[in-house]
């Protein structure tokens, strides 16, 4: 039967933890390396109604993107959320891996999933940061061309808010028709000169402050926001399939109570 540290090796070899950013927390964060699992829940973040999930559902291990340990824990106790999530953890007994940054960069990670799930083709880095021990680039983001050439900006907003799922896209509208995009999953904001670079009319992300739509538009460049769930939720049906592959012996479920955090109207 497969254990923890199993399950923990196999993520560095799909997304090695070497490669987080520095202000980064990935890794194994919760549990024993020992600890049989037979059920594993994916979550894009270790919440308390996920974890409270995963018990139900006897998962024994949690696999998420954002880590459940971000900031240093001076205490843990019932008085705090990241406490409580702790708590709840460690007294049902379940371990939590948490692949981050690390996750965002390699090939097949948040943003490969980004892309392909708003089909775009002839996929590249938008921003190369090295290359891995194998020879592979990562870095964070993307970039493609569109599958249907000749949409206009508030058309390809609508696409993308189908294609995520999202529950609303804010646009900076460019006044080009969208051909070459860039795509940043989560809080990518500050790629905005990248997508530029890269020749992009279009950059999809999350998270956009006011001064960057700002900046979009002296550049005149369409920027969306789809949401920072919406933009990297794609990655769990990929962790799903590729933890059910390497572990058949092991149950692999994706959390149906973490959802987008806000409504949009």
């Amino acid at each position: 039967m497969a254990v923890i540290g199993d399950v923990y090796r196999y993520m560095d070899q799909l997304a090695p933890f070497h490669l987080q950013m520095d202000f980064d927390n990935a890794g194994f964060l919760v549990g024993r390396t020992d600890s049989a699992v037979s059920r594993i829940m994916v979550a894009l973040d270790v919440t308390e109604p996920v974890v409270e999930e995963a018990q139900k559902l006897g998962c024994q291990l949690i696999v998420s993107h954002h880590p459940v340990i971000f900031h240093p824990a001076r205490a843990i106790t019932d008085e705090t959320v990241t406490g409580r999530i702790l708590l709840a953890l460690t007294e049902a007994k379940i371990g939590a891996i948490c692949a981050h940054t690390n996750l965002d960069a390699v090939r097949e990670g948040v943003n490969d999933c980004l892309a392909h799930v708003l089909g775009l083709t002839q996929i590249g880095q938008l921003h190369p940061d090295g290359v891995d021990e194998n020879g592979n680039p990562y870095g964070i983001g993307r970039v493609g061309l569109v599958h249907q050439s000749g949409m206009n900006a508030a058309q390809y907003a609508q696409y993308v808010k189908e294609r995520l799922h999202a529950a609303s896209v804010r646009c900076e509208d460019g006044g080009r028709h969208v051909e070459k995009v860039a795509v940043g999953g989560g809080s990518c904001g500050s790629m905005l000169a990248d997508a530029v670079a890269a020749g992009c009319d279009t950059f999809v992300t999350a998270d956009v402050k006011y001064d960057q739509y700002l900046e979009a538009r002296g550049l005149g460049i369409t920027l969306m926001d789809a949401g920072h769930y919406a933009t990297e939720h794609v990655v769990c049906h990929m962790l799903a399939e590729k933890l059910s592959a390497a572990f058949p012996d092991v149950e692999v479920l994706i959390s149906q109570t973490h959802r987008e955090v806000y409504q949009g109207f």
